[in-house]
């Protein structure tokens, strides 16, 4: 650290962090431990040592865990704007998928998800929540709604649904969309190991197969630390 650098010491130190992790020094899942162990290690005031780690933070490159510390996260899940399943995607990215199932369970079709499904209001409907990780840390809240009957979700906590839809037989085809964003409550902060009223990307999905039949409306929550939308946009001939 150069102390006579017009540079602050709190930058030096989260350009260095920033380096090591980029280069491999720090590789994903080292644990930095907490802000006093690191200001006496480094000669670093706390103040200084936690504006640097919160920069990191800010960034994606480093989690606060409760219990356990400062932690290096592996890289930001990148998802193209197409019609895949979050499992399939990170698979093909490398980020060892996992699923924790949380519900799943037959149950009346509300308002909403009767509209998205096209069925009348109060037919029952498979209900489907889980937590997607990735190497182990969550990533999504996923809740979908699918017509009963269409799909046997055994194997469910080592496969994706799409997977599974495919394998029933539905060709899918075309999808509706759309993506925004909220701050988190408090139990699904506690789900996605986030701090209440951190934000959350939103995403709501319907998609059909090849008859315009609606056979899964998904709701779901990523944590926008760790995830983004890829678009790709071209100019209106």
């Amino acid at each position: 650290m150069d102390r006579a650098s017009p540079v602050p010491l709190h930058s030096q130190l989260a350009r260095q962090l920033e380096r090591a992790v980029a280069d491999g020094t720090l590789p994903p899942g080292t644990l930095l431990g907490n802000e006093i162990d690191l200001a006496g290690r480094l000669g670093l005031s706390r103040p200084t040592v936690r504006q640097a780690l919160r920069t990191l933070v800010d960034k994606g490159l480093l989690v606060r865990r409760r219990g356990v510390g400062t932690q290096v996260v592996h890289s930001r899940v990148r998802r193209p704007l197409e019609l895949s399943s979050l499992y399939d995607d990170l698979e093909a990215a490398g980020h060892r998928p996992g699923t924790r199932l949380l519900v799943d369970r037959l149950e009346p079709a509300t308002g909403p998800v009767a509209d998205a499904l096209g069925l009348p209001e109060g037919t029952e409907v498979h209900y489907l929540e889980r937590l997607r990780t990735a190497h182990g840390a969550p990533v999504a809240r996923l809740r979908n709604h699918l017509p009963a009957g269409l799909v046997d979700t055994a194997g469910l906590e080592s496969t994706g649904l799409y997977r599974l839809l495919r394998a029933a037989g539905p060709a899918l085809h075309t999808a509706r969309q759309s993506i925004g964003a909220r701050a988190a409550a408090p139990e699904e902060a506690a789900l996605l190991d986030e701090e209440p009223g951190a934000p959350l990307l939103t995403m709501e999905r319907t998609t059909f197969d090849t008859t315009g039949r609606a056979v899964e409306f998904g709701s779901h929550l990523y944590r926008a630390g760790r995830y983004s939308f890829e678009f790709q946009l071209m100019v209106r001939p």
